[in-house]
This record gives structure tokens, sequence and C-alpha cells, in this order.
């Protein structure tokens, strides 16, 4: 039986791996363009990292991280999600003490986890995220969500709806998950296992469940936003504030409370609409403690991770064009030895002046050679004999028009370099 790629493991191939470029581009260059710098971190850390910055009561820590230990008996885990490696690389680089913003973007990053394959959502899949650190103020909270947006938009994808609420911070949470705890526990032995283990360590995680029965009970909790204390209030008002003044519209639900224990104050997804049901395509927030938590200076942070194989699912299924480039300029054909070896002289000039060029190796006939150049989709091929090579004269055909032309070597190197 042949080898087989893992499950939950997808290779991209040569036909789809312009998607990936096309989305790597637009998510680049929307980054920058808000003065943010790439960081590329390590695929995998020491689990420790994760155990301190994801939360040992989260889903991910408890149930889907790959953590295996070394030859030198070292815990490490292959990356469940991107900011716990941003914030240690932020530390370690002496970056947390640079001048404040620190606004870092992570692209193509792959994350690893243990869980059923979803839709969009692979055991490895890769995240383009965008870390903020330095900045408490909703400014910058606004600003990431720009972020996000302005990608999605500039990749075409329609119905996008950004979904807000916040959380607070540690001194109004502890009054909400008191308040909590006191709604669910009279309802504690009609919720799911997973929901009656979080009661006690992180009651908040239960308003995540997708449980039905754990959904229904949900819908009466009492709402975080009525306990903010009056700074998170603030903060909060102000960042629906800054939406609005960039015209971005929003819908708040208290039930967002994103998966990992890291967030704080506000936390935000944007979903968008797939054969009539809701996707989420990214989701972030504000991560206040998490630097100080791994064991850096006390500085806040913002940043949101966004699944790339989500976004071009969703791209594709609502029909989004992503133009296909041609693999190669030009092709040339060859009869005969001499031809071979004047098409390897001329391709390799054509490669130096940037033209993609490329001849064939196979040995094929003049007949199969321009068969495979209509089945690859090369838009031009010059066709030398020892007539062309004898006149210096060499016919260049367009394929999709079959017109021909004549052209000198010289004349054929202006043509695709002027």
């Amino acid at each position: 039986m042949a080898i087989q790629a893992p499950k939950g493991t997808k290779d991209v191939l040569p036909a789809d791996s312009y998607l990936w470029q096309h989305l790597e581009k637009t998510a680049r260059e929307s980054a920058m363009l808000a003065g943010f710098g790439e960081i590329r971190t390590p695929v995998f850390e020491h689990t420790e990292l994760f155990l301190r910055g994801v939360g040992d009561t989260t889903d991910v820590v408890q149930k889907e991280m790959y953590t295996f230990e070394d030859k030198g008996k070292r815990s490490v885990t292959l990356k469940p999600e991107g900011t716990a490696g941003a914030v240690r690389a932020l530390i370690e680089s002496g970056l947390a003490a640079a001048a404040m913003p620190q606004k870092l973007f992570y692209l193509n990053c792959p994350v690893f986890r243990y869980e059923n394959p979803q839709s969009g959502r692979l055991r490895e899949h890769h995240q383009f995220g965008v870390e903020a650190f330095g900045s408490a103020s909703p400014e910058m909270d606004a600003d990431v969500v720009s972020v996000a947006l302005d990608v999605l938009k500039k990749l075409g994808l329609k119905d996008l709806s950004l979904t807000i609420n916040s959380i607070g911070c540690a001194q109004c949470r502890g009054a909400y998950q008191e308040a909590l705890r006191a709604y669910l526990r009279p309802h504690l032995d009609q919720m799911c296992q997973t929901c009656q283990e979080r009661f006690e360590r992180n009651p908040l995680r239960i308003l995540d469940c997708k449980e039905p029965a754990c959904k229904q009970i949900n819908a009466g909790a009492p709402s975080i936003l009525d306990c903010l204390c009056a700074n998170c209030r603030e903060h909060f008002e102000a960042f629906k504030r800054l939406l609005e003044k960039m015209g971005v519209a929003y819908r708040v639900d208290p039930g967002i409370v994103r998966g990992l224990d890291y967030y704080t104050r506000t936390v935000f997804e944007v979903i968008t609409r797939v054969d009539g049901k809701e996707l989420t395509i990214c989701g972030g927030g504000r991560y206040d403690k998490l630097v100080k938590t791994i064991g850096g200076p006390d500085l806040p942070g913002v940043g949101f991770g966004m699944g790339m194989e989500r976004v071009l699912m969703v791209a594709q299924a609502q029909g989004c064009v992503f133009e296909k480039p041609d693999v190669c300029d030009l092709f040339i054909c060859t009869m005969g030895q001499a031809a071979k070896d004047k098409a390897f002289e001329l391709v390799h000039a054509l490669r130096a002046r940037g033209v993609r060029a490329d001849l064939d190796t196979m040995d094929r006939s003049l007949k199969a050679q321009l068969k495979y150049c209509g089945k690859a989709g090369f838009p031009r091929v010059l066709i030398l004999g020892d007539d062309e090579l004898s006149s210096g004269q060499y016919k260049l055909r367009d394929m999709r028009s079959s017109a021909e032309q004549t052209l000198s070597e010289q004349a054929l190197l202006a043509f695709f370099t002027r």
C-alpha cells in the first residue's frame, strides 16, 4: 500500500499554489500598510509556553496539542496557535524593551491541533495573524480589526459581519464568574460533561459550548457586559465609536468568549456565510497580561488569527476570482540536437532577463511538444529547427490565437524584455 499523507493534512499542488500566493501577497501588503513587520517563529516550542500562555483549562491544551518528548527528555509541542510563540520571541529577542508599540505579523504559520478535521480546518493548518504589543488603547483594537477586514475585502469575500464583545479584566471578570456560576448551578446536571468540568475552573468557557442543551441554557445566562468595571466599559464604548468612525458595522454578542484563556477586554470574530450557514473565518482580541504571564514585562497586547485554508475555502465557495498566472511565458519546441543546444542557450538568456522560459527535455517529436504546450497552457511557443538555425529567423506562435510571426534572435529578446 502506498504511503499516504496523515489524516488532517493536505498537500498544496502547483495547480492550487497560486491561490495561496495571492492570499499571502494580499495579507502581507495589508499588514505592512498598517505598519506591521513580519515575524517567523519555530514550528515547535517548549510545552511550558503553551501551558502558561494558552491556559491549562482550554480544550487546546487539554485535548488537542501534539506534545512529545525529544531525545533530550524535554517536553516539546507543535504550536497550536501563533500568539504564544510571538510573545516568547518578543521577550527573548529584547523587542519587549524596544520602542513601543511593536507591531508584528506572521504568515503561512503552521498550526497543529489534534481534532477531527473540520470544514477548512485541518489538523495541520496555517494562519495569518497580527500581534500588537505595548498599547492599551482602543485605537489599537480597532486598527487590528481593520487589518483583518481589509484582507478579506481585498480578496473579495462577501457577507462579512463583525461581532464583538468585552470579557472585562481580572477585576470585573471575577464578579461575573460568580454571577454566571450562580445562574448555571441549578442547570449543571443537564449540561454536558465538558461544561461540568469547566464550571469551577473556567465558567466563561461554558458560554462557548456548541452542545444544543448547553446552548439553550446559556441563552438565559447573565451578560458580562452588565458586570464590566468603569474602565472596561469606557474602553469598550471607545472601541465601538472607533469602529463607527471607520464605517465598520458590528454586532455586540455577549456570548463571544474565544477559546483561549489569555483574552481580556475586547474579543471579536469575523463571520461569513457559506451554503446558508455562518462560519467564523477570523477571531482575536486583547490579551493584556499574556506577556507578563510568559515571563516578560507588563505589556498589553491585541491581535487576531485567520485560518488560511478556511479563507481560501470560503473564497472559492463564494466565487471569488483569483487570477491564475501562466506557468511560463515561452516554451521552445525543437527539432534536432543543434536546435536543442540553441534552445538551451536562449532559455537561459531569457531567464537572465526575467522571462519565464522552458524547453523540451523529454526528446519528444515536434507534434508531441506542441500537444504538451497546449495541455500545459503555455501562451507562446518558439519553434526551432535546422531551417530556423540557418536563416537566423525564428517562428513565434501565439497558442491562443494561432498567429505566428518571424523574429531574429535580437528581436526575440527585445520582444520579451520590452
